[in-house]
């Protein structure tokens, strides 16, 4: 392309609005390191053509994007060279390449032998310290007369650091760590054993997704291991300041005493807080087993069959964990308690001697219906103040359509507070 026929900078205005893209070549015949001499006369000349020390600074910035999109060459570069040719272009002395590659590598001073005389030494003291190494890479030569650590016995602790991250080193010296158990004191990590009394809650959280990296809320499934007694909760987060009030809200919930708490081994349920608060209700924590998944696998079920099915998997943001909360409170916990099936297993012993859970159609009923069979037994016990008379009358007060239908219409509102449209601005 022949340039030089622009003169004026409404005629470089004109070609870059046409051009938005434009690709330096070098002439015919020009040699492998031709490429930045022709790009340095190419500003030179476009500097000389355009008197680019008496422009205004709008028409500088004219200058400088022509010739960002003729040589191809970065902002901050093109800036350098410009300021280099105005520095001298009173003496007449030309752009040109000021750097070039080293004649020769530099020289390696520690070779391969010394890299091996390093890895003996680190295996043989487990990889202490870089000092340490180094005192004794000093000592075999000086005090001991090892002529083969005479390089060594000068080597820096940062360049030891060096050659131990050297492929060389690393092809030597391979360590393997093993995975390190976490040994927390809180809780007994052992599955809860009800002995088919209620009391005995299994807990687990569950994350209603991520938006551009934000956080949504966390609900907080809380389930009797017996009953199926479920107790749905939601919070903005799931560090201490959030959950400790909801766990007390949530285990107030339970119309029977709770004797035992069990979950996973999130640090949102194993810590001291939360220790010291079921501590003080005198109800025992327990934790899963490692390789052990059942342990906690109803309250997970839960979050698959409960949770999900209803509030489903999209981004809901924080500031909606109360009404949330609020609608599990006042309808959605007490439909689940009085009004919704689950399934209970029948323990059933196969040919072989071997205990299996089936699940019949007949063994479909309501937590509540639950509880009363096993009031029956003994096997419950309410906390003052509550009876099954009382959670009895209230089952009563609606069917169980009524009460679906309450439920859904309240979630229904529920949804539409997430999804309301947001007003526009007026002009």
């Amino acid at each position: 392309m022949d340039e030089t026929k622009l003169r004026t900078i409404a005629q470089l205005q004109e070609f870059l609005g046409a051009t938005p893209e434009v690709k330096f070549t070098l002439a015919a015949g020009a040699g492998a390191g031709a490429g930045d001499a022709q790009r340095y006369e190419h500003i030179s000349r476009v500097l000389k053509r355009f008197d680019y020390p008496r422009l205004k600074k709008a028409e500088r910035g004219v200058v400088l994007t022509y010739l960002r999109r003729t040589s191809g060459y970065s902002r901050p570069q093109i800036t350098r060279l410009v300021a280099r040719w105005e520095e001298n272009r009173l003496a007449a002395v030309p752009l040109a390449k000021r750097y070039r590659a080293p004649a020769a590598p530099f020289a390696r001073k520690y070779t391969g032998g010394d890299v091996e005389l390093l890895v003996q030494v680190d295996r043989a003291n487990e990889d202490v310290c870089g000092p340490a190494i180094a005192h004794l890479l000093r000592r075999a030569y000086t005090v001991y007369g090892d002529k083969d650590y005479e390089r060594l016995a000068g080597l820096s602790v940062s360049h030891l650091y060096n050659l131990r991250k050297s492929a060389g080193y690393q092809k030597l010296r391979v360590s393997f760590t093993k995975t390190r158990p976490v040994c927390n004191p809180i809780g007994v990590r052992k599955a809860p054993r009800p002995n088919g009394r209620a009391g005995w809650v299994r807990i687990d959280s569950v994350h209603q997704g991520d938006l551009d990296g934000i956080k949504g809320v966390y609900h907080i499934t809380c389930v009797d291991s017996v009953s199926q007694w479920q107790v749905e909760a939601c919070v903005e987060g799931i560090s201490e300041a959030f959950l400790l009030p909801v766990l007390q809200a949530v285990i107030a919930q339970f119309p029977f005493e709770i004797e035992g708490f069990h979950s996973d081994n999130g640090s949102e349920y194993i810590n001291h807080k939360v220790a010291k608060m079921l501590e003080k209700l005198r109800i025992e924590q327990t934790k899963s087993r490692a390789r052990q998944s059942n342990d906690n696998a109803l309250a997970e079920s839960k979050n698959a069959s409960v949770v999900r099915k209803h509030m489903g998997y999209s981004h809901i943001p924080k500031k909606y964990a109360k009404p949330i909360n609020a609608f599990y409170v006042g309808v959605f916990n007490s439909w689940l308690n009085l009004h919704r099936p689950c399934l209970f297993a029948t323990e059933v012993v196969s040919e072989t001697g071997k205990i299996k859970k089936v699940y019949k159609n007949k063994d479909a009923k309501t937590p509540l219906e639950r509880l009363v069979q096993l009031n029956e037994k003994g096997l419950v016990k309410f906390k003052a103040g509550i009876t099954l008379e009382d959670l009895l009358a209230q089952a009563k007060e609606k069917t169980d359509l009524q009460a679906a239908r309450e439920m859904q219409k309240a979630k229904a509102d529920l949804f539409e507070l997430f999804n309301k449209p947001k007003r526009k601005l007026q002009a």
